[in-house]
């Protein structure tokens, strides 16, 4: 007879435990692979949201590529006078020599939205470090050097194919005392030659710390993106030979002979699903040359008119990356719940200024 205060026998005390991990373990099952999945869901967003920024720098400054002179001594985009996008890092530091193209780094130039646009009053011979401008009724009034202010980036070109950037140091007595760019001018510019307060950007993979960078032409060099494993840039262009710039009947460029005849030496090319025709990195460094000096550029470059950029980025933690072909750099992840594959972007940016007509 059982007594009112008797408890589980052994077996039963053993069943009820046996339920309780079978039901604690079936739990927990289902759990594991929601925590898994809830560990990389941060990571996968951070991927995402560095290849939309990397992506809208990209195109902001590609967009803007090749805008010129609108206020002053001449309208037209600066495609009419040299090439505004150049694949290789150009600057005052650590430039790339003028031979170089690179499909993981661009040089995008163009004049923003500024009355500082006008002329050169005197020579600027090579050396040089003083400027003098006519000063022209779109120029800022009351202000010396057609509103040109220390610090400015300064864009100086001709309508030969010649190019420079400075950066103001001094103002003084209608002068402006500058800092070159590059070493050193790379030609001898003449009265009537074209200067603005201009933008210079250089992008480009720093492929041993992963990182989208970003040069400003002269002493700032900083990171954009982390964990960039792949960056390339293809450039699309018209078919047909470029035309501009055209120097005056007696001068001879990298396009015209002194009669005003086109050279002899760039091809017409097949376009590919399209009016556009893809412009091999090779063909964009054989000349002919254009320009002068480490500002040299091949005259390919003057077809351009849109640029591919594709982009690819990876978890920064090596726990989520696994290994084969997803993957730029491997990782040690062995669950596929757990694992990352690196995420790639692609987009095509057809610069209006490159296309149309400022």
């Amino acid at each position: 007879m059982r007594t009112p205060d008797a408890g589980f026998s052994l077996v039963e005390s053993l069943v009820s435990l046996v339920l309780m991990l079978a039901v604690t373990g079936a739990v927990f099952g289902l759990l594991n692979p929601n925590t898994q999945i809830s560990q990389g869901q941060p990571e996968a967003m951070d991927m995402q949201q560095r290849a939309r920024v990397a992506s809208d720098v990209l195109a902001r400054d590609l967009f803007m590529a090749g805008a010129g002179l609108y206020a002053g001594p001449q309208a037209g985009a600066l495609t009419n006078y040299f090439a505004p996008v150049i694949p290789r890092k150009m600057g005052f530091q650590n430039a790339d020599a003028y031979t170089v193209v690179r499909p993981d780094a661009i040089t995008i130039q163009y004049v923003p939205n500024t009355y500082s646009q006008t002329t050169i009053r005197d020579p600027m011979p090579q050396p040089s470090s003083e400027l003098k401008v006519e000063d022209m009724p779109n120029c800022p009034q009351g202000e010396e050097l057609c509103g040109f202010k220390e610090g400015m980036t300064l864009l100086i070109f001709d309508d030969l194919g010649h190019f420079d950037f400075f950066t103001v140091t001094n103002v003084q007595n209608a002068a402006g005392h500058l800092q070159h760019i590059q070493q050193d001018l790379s030609f001898s510019y003449q009265p009537g030659a074209y200067v603005a307060q201009a933008d210079t950007h250089t992008y480009y993979l720093d492929a041993a710390n992963r990182q989208l960078r970003h040069y400003d032409g002269y002493l700032t060099d900083v990171p954009v993106v982390e964990n960039v494993v792949g960056l390339t840039f293809t450039y699309f262009g018209d078919p047909n030979p470029p035309r501009a710039p055209k120097p005056p009947v007696g001068v001879a460029n990298c396009l015209y002979d002194t009669a005003g005849n086109l050279l002899a030496g760039l091809q017409t090319l097949t376009a590919q699903g399209g009016s556009l025709a893809e412009l091999p990195l090779a063909s964009l460094a054989d000349g002919p040359w254009c320009g002068n000096g480490n500002n040299r550029f091949d005259a390919d470059l003057l077809r351009v008119k849109k640029i591919r950029i594709d982009i690819r980025v990876e978890a920064g933690d090596d726990a989520l990356r696994g290994t084969g072909s997803e993957f730029v750099r491997s990782g040690f992840s062995k669950s596929a719940l757990r694992t990352l594959p690196d995420f790639s972007v692609r987009f095509d940016v057809t610069p209006r200024n490159m296309n149309l007509g400022r």
